[in-house]
């Protein structure tokens, strides 16, 4: 059983969390050690049996070393994340790599989960072998249209085995959330398996944008990152109402959090 590394409702990151010297220089700290991660994690799971306790494991080290280098974190909301009681669909919006990484630690020993991801990820050099072994649903955000068929069928495959899914339906990381481009993808997959949704709003502008590697952008501590989970909503009529939910969830929680 993989242990709840988040225990409680809510989580705010200690004051003595940091390590002095990697608040000096956060992406000279940080980056070496999340490539140790992401290699020794790769080459584990390259060779079979990576599980979702290695998984959320590996993901657990991975926030260490951004708590290590200042980095504040405030969860809220842990206690919506359904445990024992079947899947749900998380819908969230995405800002940046960070969550990709975080979410593992924090969903993971509460439900088995997966993402829907793009196929570039998959292809990455040996973080690939990660991904793959938690049986993704691949979409390849050119066609809307093929997404939805992928996301529908791979996704009420996985709900059927009770698996849940991690949905960003932004078709790119954006510090914004842009309501043309936050479709009801999510809200549709979960009406067809008949599951709740979990809206999730997060702001982890810390982790930037690299310019030439995305992924690889300034940390900045002095940027608080935000996790807050909602009430599962079920889906008994308008697949519109529930998405409008989700949406002004993650609208209400960015408004207040840029006010911090």
């Amino acid at each position: 059983m993989t242990p709840l590394y988040f225990p409680g409702d809510t989580y705010e990151t200690p004051s003595n969390a940091a390590f002095a010297p990697a608040t000096l220089a956060p992406g000279a700290f940080f980056y070496p050690r999340l490539f140790g991660i992401v290699f020794s994690e790769g080459i584990k799971a390259s060779l079979g049996g990576y599980g979702g306790d290695a998984w959320a494991h590996a993901s657990m080290r991975v926030t260490r070393a951004l708590l290590a280098v200042g980095v504040k974190m405030h969860i809220a909301g842990m206690e919506n994340i359904p445990s024992g009681t079947g899947p749900c669909v998380f819908i969230g919006n995405h800002m940046s790599t960070l969550e990709t990484l975080v979410l593992p630690c924090i969903i993971q020993p509460r439900t088995d989960t997966t993402f829907v991801v793009k196929k570039s990820l998959i292809d990455y050099p040996v973080f690939k072998h990660v991904l793959r072994s938690r049986d993704p649903i691949v979409v390849g955000r050119e066609n809307p249209r093929e997404d939805l068929s992928a996301v529908l069928a791979g996704g009420l495959e996985r709900l059927k085995a009770g698996r849940s899914i991690i949905v960003f339906p932004q078709s790119t990381r954006s510090p914004v959330l842009d309501p043309k481009l936050f479709n009801s993808i999510g809200v549709k997959l979960a009406k067809r398996a008949g599951v709740p949704v979990v809206p999730l709003a997060l702001k982890t502008d810390a982790w930037g944008a690299g310019t030439f590697i995305k992924e690889a952008g300034p940390i900045s501590p002095s940027i608080p990152v935000h996790f807050a989970f909602g009430k599962p909503l079920a889906i008994e009529g308008s697949d519109k109402e529930v998405h409008a939910m989700v949406y002004d969830f993650i609208d209400a929680h960015l408004r207040e959090w840029a006010k911090v």
